[in-house]
């Protein structure tokens, strides 16, 4: 398994790392610094925002569907124009959007949470045909929003808590009960970050703090850890032309000279493969 930088460029907090099945490319957000990337390998282009950006979906090959502190709205690659969908806690200025990730069905999920990790400030949104509704509430840090292949499960957690749950979906991908615990990492001190399920239905997670990707199998037993040179390593995605390529932010913040490759973004060839990140249909 090799190991590389992807990204030299130092994110304050890397998040929602997106592999784009139409362009070849990876796009990540630094959250804090406002700004959306895209690699495509070999170039790397950026665009920066007047508020916070977190996470996206890909409606086609130009346009995604971005949510940031106060919004959701389609934002077009080339032209770099933006067009508003709907407001997202835009009356709440403590709170902003963090991870975030398109369904099966097409909807978008995305997770708010206080820029001072007030407790119980976020929630979990669903978008879905026009349609934005709040799904849970009550929670700090909103994470591992991810999908099982046959879209019958949601994942997510409150990295508070230590605890990932999981929830059954109905044929429309809308919640169909409560959510339930699913993964409880409290015994073993890991903090739950960003996570993606891969197409054979494990569960990979980021462990801010534990310099790594870890994989668990749909019954949640751990399977394999996958270590990065970062120590705040933030979230996962799978990605490159076979899906077999694991691609993971990580965060600057809080952090010295004691992590030299604190806020980079990183890739490892792996032996699973992923999912296709899902289409958003608006």
């Amino acid at each position: 398994m090799t190991e590389t930088v992807l990204s030299k460029t130092s994110c304050t907090l890397g998040e929602g790392p997106l592999w784009h099945p139409g362009r070849q490319s990876l796009f990540w957000f630094d959250i804090l610094g406002h700004r959306l990337f895209e690699h495509t390998g070999s170039d790397q282009r950026e665009w920066t925002f007047d508020r916070a950006v977190s996470a996206a979906g890909w409606i086609d090959n130009t346009r995604l569907l971005i949510a940031s502190e106060r919004d959701l709205f389609v934002f077009d690659v080339e032209s770099a124009t933006q067009t508003h969908v709907v407001d997202l806690e835009a009356d709440n200025p403590l709170t902003r959007s963090n991870d975030g990730r398109a369904d099966p069905k097409g909807g978008f999920w995305i997770g708010t949470m206080g820029y001072e990790c007030e407790p119980g400030a976020g929630a979990i949104y669903r978008y879905y045909k026009g349609e934005l509704r709040k799904l849970f509430d009550g929670i700090s840090i909103t994470n591992a929003i991810c999908f099982s292949p046959d879209a019958r499960y949601a994942y997510f957690t409150d990295t508070a808590t230590k605890m990932i749950k999981r929830v059954v979906l109905d044929e429309s991908g809308w919640p169909a009960g409560d959510a339930e615990p699913w993964l409880d990492l409290t015994s073993e001190g890991l903090n739950p970050d960003g996570a993606v399920v891969d197409a054979a239905g494990n569960f990979w997670n980021a462990q801010w703090g534990a310099s790594r990707v870890a994989c668990y199998s749909p019954e949640g037993a751990f399977i394999e850890a996958v270590e990065f040179p970062a120590l705040q390593i933030s979230c996962p995605s799978f990605g490159g032309p076979d899906l077999e390529t694991l691609f993971a932010t990580s965060a600057a913040t809080g952090l010295g000279d004691e992590d030299p490759l604190r806020g980079q973004t990183f890739v490892k060839q792996v032996s699973a493969r992923g999912q296709a990140e899902h289409q958003v249909i608006l």
